[in-house]
């Protein structure tokens, strides 16, 4: 089984909860290590006394136990691998989307950073109000979140529709699903490139481009999920580098930096990422003081810098795997064929740059997949932390 066994358990007060001791008797039978958290709500439906049994733990259901100790919510989120919310009522969705915390499961929940697995369960007209979908879809759109779909059925209310919970054996397949991808990349050494480089002009000035190096830093958050040692070189970057003690961070600035960096880390790995902004120019001087304004017009030389995509296309060896990003205005897919045959890659994933398709500084983008045998796949547009899911699967199919 995975390493990736410590299962947390979050119920919360919705009839549906009476089918939450099955799932844990059949994570317990695989070998998970289960913990539990329960609403005030959820009390009213099932037991602690039973959940505990068939834990085998204490099951959490305030800040502090009976010896008036304090259940530590951040030991919990890190004790856990998947957190899974089973049943979540609307009242808890609406606190997960909003980030409401007045319970212990929600404050778990906010200190949470690993896979979560959102079971919902309601009557259909419930199910069906615009509010309690407007909130799935905030939900839907962060990071390492996944909504299951309900069940059509008998329901609470008496009549059939959409809203049953799905049934434990279809959770337990999700959670299963996960723990087995945590080990995808075990034993796989991977560098990836994120961010903008910036090539100074003097100490106050540089010449740079928009990229906040998210598709970069979800794909090496992704690639680390599933058991890889990354290695993230970065320049740049405009949001929170990631924590997971897989990566580890590298910081540089310029073009020639992170080619640097990049030259050192390739030969200790089996797979390289190029998903960086880098500059194809740099001045060639730099001022050492700030160049004041004046009436007369100035001058920038500039010069190429280092292509880190080819050198390290040269320099490959036949187990490894090189893959680059392709940045268009216009004929994304031509000139993507041609980056990917004259650096000697083995992938290029392309993106087109335009007024639909800002691609810098957006939540969504959209890749196409082009591979060396020829193949050409669209992966369609979606926010960056699925694009990532998504290279990752593409990537797993070469070296499986």
């Amino acid at each position: 089984m995975s390493e990736n066994k410590n299962i947390l358990l979050g119920i919360t007060g919705g009839i549906a909860a009476y089918k939450i001791p099955l799932l844990v008797r059949l994570l317990v039978q695989k070998g998970y290590e289960v913990k539990i958290i329960m609403t005030n709500s959820a009390l009213s439906f099932v037991t602690p006394e039973t959940l505990s049994v068939l834990s085998k733990n204490p099951v959490y259901t305030s800040f502090f136990n009976e010896k008036k100790e304090w259940n530590n919510h951040i030991h919990l989120a890190d004790w856990a691998d998947i957190f899974v919310i089973a049943p979540a009522t609307a009242n808890t969705i609406t606190k997960i989307a909003n980030g409401y915390c007045d319970n212990l499961l929600m404050a778990t929940y906010l200190s949470f950073t690993k896979k979560i697995i959102i079971a919902p369960a309601m009557d259909e007209e419930m199910w069906e109000h615009s509010t309690v979908q407007n909130n799935l879809n905030i939900i839907s759109a962060r990071k390492n979140h996944i909504i299951l779909p309900v069940e059509y059925g008998e329901l609470a209310s008496g009549i059939k529709g959409r809203g049953r919970m799905t049934e434990p054996h279809h959770i337990f397949r999700h959670i299963e699903k996960i723990a087995q991808l945590s080990n995808q990349f075990r034993n796989k050494k991977i560098l990836v490139t994120a961010g903008a480089t910036y090539e100074p002009i003097d100490p106050i000035r540089f010449i740079g481009n928009r990229s906040s190096g998210k598709t970069g830093i979800t794909i090496a958050e992704e690639l680390a999920a599933r058991g890889a040692k990354v290695f993230l070189v970065h320049s740049n970057i405009h949001i929170p580098l990631p924590k997971n003690p897989n990566i580890q961070n590298i910081s540089t600035c310029t073009a020639q930096e992170m080619y640097n960096e990049c030259i050192n880390i390739f030969p200790l790995v089996d797979i390289s990422i190029l998903a960086a902004a880098v500059a194809d120019y740099t001045p060639i001087n730099t001022s050492s003081e700030k160049i004041k304004k004046s009436s007369e017009e100035i001058m920038i030389h500039l010069k190429q810098t280092k292509d880190i995509l080819k050198t390290l296309g040269e320099q490959k060896k036949e187990r490894q795997l090189l893959i680059g990003f392709a940045l268009e205005t216009n004929n994304t897919i031509e000139n993507a064929e041609k980056k990917l045959l004259l650096k000697n890659a083995d992938i290029v994933f392309a993106n087109t740059c335009s007024e639909k398709n800002p691609a810098f500084n957006a939540e969504e983008n959209e890749l196409i997949l082009i591979k060396k045998n020829g193949d050409i796949k669209n992966l369609g547009k979606h926010t960056k932390y699925i694009l990532a899911e998504k290279v990752a699967d593409e990537i797993a199919t070469l070296i499986n």
